[in-house]
């Protein structure tokens, strides 16, 4: 049974940090693609950034970033611990959403997504 199970989420500051963590049983992940989704109160889900998998060569690279948060997230993969990093830099109030961590068969944020996390908690405020 695949199991996706999210954690880091909590209270910052705008400017601060957060790293969320995605680690996964079931079976390795290396051979997914897996993302990281929000969804903020009264608004639709939104895809925040994806990496692809460890055995395929993605000509333009193997992360992809939404707009909203190019340059101050970064996703990584530690293969080794099962893990899927979500590292937030210079959080804003508007990045305040519950994060859902997924893994998928494609590489990009509009496709669909087989296995999803429970959700965890980012809430930016002063």
């Amino acid at each position: 049974q695949v199991q996706l199970v999210e954690s880091g989420g909590g209270f910052v500051q705008p400017g601060g940090s957060l790293r969320l963590s995605c680690t996964y049983s079931g079976f390795t992940l290396d051979y997914s693609v897996v993302a990281w989704f929000r969804q903020a109160p009264g608004k639709e889900r939104e895809g925040v950034s994806c990496i692809g998998r460890v055995d395929v060569d993605y000509s333009s690279g193997n992360t992809i970033y939404s707009d909203s948060v190019k340059g101050r997230f970064n996703i990584s993969r530690d293969s080794a611990k099962n893990t899927i990093y979500l590292q937030m830099n210079n959080l804003k109030p508007e990045d305040t959403a519950v994060y859902y961590c997924a893994a998928g068969p494609y590489f990009g944020l509009n496709y669909y997504y087989t296995h999803w996390g429970q959700g965890v908690q980012v809430t930016v405020s002063a």
